[in-house]
């Protein structure tokens, strides 16, 4: 009895010391070390036309403004005719090398748009049209600067763009605003755990091939020192920070981390469910509640992939957002697509991953209709306005000017 008295009491010790802390200023603190502007900047959003990848769907080539006065250019997809006033609408936040031209954001795009939702795709700093050479696979985010400074500057950037997505979807009147979610790969998910932290506007928010934020020397602290290394090593004030990020994130809203168990691109095979049940016992301590905190699911023998394109996840979504055109039992009796396949057939395999058998090629992506979109298709900002306004996209330019700020 006296046991159970001493258990009850230190919940309940720690659940207010949960109610008491400041979660607000605690967001505050993060924005400021990754110099993430508070408030943001105005959006200043432009169209430049639509398109249409794929039956059914309309695109539109859109680009926004993002700190350091740089702009994001951006696909968004639809409906090819609105059928409710106002619709759920996701993010899609690339991995490394990815852009809006990559497989999986485009497959997202069709998927979630045919299911009635509204979905925006971006270039990463230094991909695409945010390279002077509009190339993709650059990975020119990864070069080091000096000082540790850049790279939080650089991950705060990241970050900016995402918020400035989910400000540029409110904007809209067909977007509902209450329904946004962020669907975040491999790089993309450390960058989308902490903006869904931070951005109390997001509703659900998954996380694919990562989200295993560990403590010192681990995974996130040794890895891409520019946007993900140095960036999280500067977050150590909060203490636990795994925890305390899904913490902030669970006083958000709901969370879906979805991993392969043989995944050895993140450290999953060292941080199986054993490891992440931890980490949700960690996480209830913090926040006094079990309200709101992560789930997690494996795929048994997966790899590296964009779960956000799988069955399961969709049926997660469908749950959060409610899509207007999916029912649960409309998305379990749905094809699927093996995509190493679909490459293959589509002489796409080099453009997926070298070990596309175990990593992405691996998926198995809801829908079996779906053909790739030409990438030239998948500019947003017609050549001759981009050459004119070309250092208001570069990555040389945020260089220039991060460089400025730190002066």
């Amino acid at each position: 009895m006296i046991r159970r008295f001493l258990v009850l009491a230190v919940c309940a010790a720690s659940a207010f010391g949960a109610e008491r802390r400041d979660w607000q200023a605690l967001r505050t603190q993060v924005r400021a070390t990754l110099h993430i502007p508070n408030p943001l900047p105005d959006l200043r959003s432009k169209s430049y036309g639509r398109f249409a990848p794929a039956s059914g769907v309309a695109a539109e080539r859109v680009a926004y403004s993002t700190a350091y006065d740089l702009r994001v250019p951006a696909i968004l997809y639809h409906q090819g005719s609105a059928t409710v006033a106002q619709h759920p609408a996701v993010i899609v936040v690339n991995g490394h090398k990815g852009d809006k031209s990559s497989w999986y954001a485009y497959w997202a795009g069709i998927l979630y748009a045919r299911a009635g939702g509204i979905v925006l795709t971006y270039d990463p700093i230094g991909e695409y049209e945010r390279n002077t050479q509009r190339k993709s696979r650059t990975g020119q985010h990864d070069l080091v600067l000096e000082p540790d400074d850049m790279a939080r500057r650089l991950s705060g950037l990241m970050i900016t763009d995402l918020m400035q997505a989910v400000s540029y979807l409110q904007s809209r009147s067909d977007v509902d605003s209450k329904r946004i979610a962020v669907l975040g790969y491999s790089m993309g998910s450390f960058i989308s755990s902490i903006a869904c932290a931070v951005d109390t506007r997001i509703h659900a928010c998954v996380l694919a091939g990562g989200g295993d934020l560990d403590g010192p020397g681990g995974y996130w602290d040794q890895s891409n020192k520019m946007c993900q290394g140095i960036p999280y090593q500067s977050l150590s004030f909060l203490g636990d920070r795994g925890a305390m990020l899904y913490a902030m994130n669970a006083k958000r809203g709901p969370t879906l981390i979805y991993n392969g168990s043989d995944d050895d691109v993140v450290d999953i095979t060292h941080h199986g469910e054993s490891w992440f049940n931890d980490l949700r016992k960690r996480t209830i301590t913090e926040t006094g509640s079990s309200k709101g905190v992560f789930e997690t699911e494996f795929d048994g023998g997966g790899g590296h992939r964009p779960y956000f394109l799988t069955k399961p996840v969709a049926l997660w979504l469908e749950e959060k957002l409610k899509f207007p055109n999916w029912t649960r039992k409309q998305i379990e009796a749905m094809s699927e697509t093996h995509v190493a396949e679909w490459a293959q057939k589509n002489g796409l395999v080099e453009s997926i991953t070298p070990v596309y058998l175990h990593d992405e090629g691996g998926t198995v992506a809801l829908g079996n209709d779906i053909s790739p979109v030409p990438r030239d298709q998948l500019y947003a900002v017609p050549e001759t306005v981009w050459r004119a306004d070309q250092a208001d996209f570069v990555y040389e330019s945020w260089v220039e000017r991060a460089r400025g700020d730190e002066r």
